[in-house]
């Protein structure tokens, strides 16, 4: 299977619902590396690459969240795939 790069963009109630630390424990259950980080406009941004149905999988998460959340609208984009991370992050 090819590895592939996923930039994702959740929009709806998905700050301050534990969306980021939810989202590093799936991505680790996943296999999948890149990070995550909330935006001034009240989004959550994800940079998501591994196994191709890992990160698929990690995206189908994403349409829903943690519970607390609820998630509005999903914006993908498939980007070119580094390799350069290591895990799964929260950036600042």
């Amino acid at each position: 299977m090819a590895n592939i790069c996923m930039h994702v963009y959740v929009s709806g109630y998905v700050q301050g619902v534990a969306f980021r630390y939810t989202a590093i424990r799936q991505a680790n259950r996943l296999g999948v590396t890149g990070w995550v980080k909330n935006l001034r406009d009240g989004r959550v941004e994800l940079l998501i690459e591994g196994e191709e149905s890992s990160v698929r999988q990690m995206v189908d998460w994403c349409s829903h969240g943690p519970r607390s959340a609820h998630v509005t609208n999903l914006k993908t984009e498939i980007c070119s795939y580094t390799g350069r991370y290591t895990n799964f992050e929260v950036r600042f």
